[in-house]
């Protein structure tokens, strides 16, 4: 019994690692850098049909939004500093 069990085992792991090694479908051209196109996909991409063509405004809209957060809180540690205590909206500065 113990010698069937053993060989099953043998088997599974064997099985387990032929499958590890399987080929994915992909030529790496060094470990780690497997990233290849779909066929169709052009060398460049602006100007195809997959550019994204973003618009600046909306691109802009975090960054503004960062600035007008970085401003409030500068609002705040100044009233902060000032008073000694701590106002969340700033409108009630």
């Amino acid at each position: 019994m113990k010698k069937r069990q053993l060989t099953l085992m043998v088997l599974l792991a064997a099985g387990a690692s032929f499958t590890a090694q399987a080929y994915d479908g992909t030529n790496c051209k060094e470990p780690g850098n497997c990233w290849e196109p779909k066929p169709g996909y052009p060398k460049k991409v602006a100007g195809s049909k997959y550019d994204p063509r973003h618009d600046a405004n909306e691109l802009n809209k975090q960054s503004a939004s960062i600035k007008e957060m970085e401003a409030r809180n500068k609002q705040r540690v100044a009233h902060f500093n000032k008073t000694g205590t701590f106002v969340y909206d700033v409108d009630d500065l």
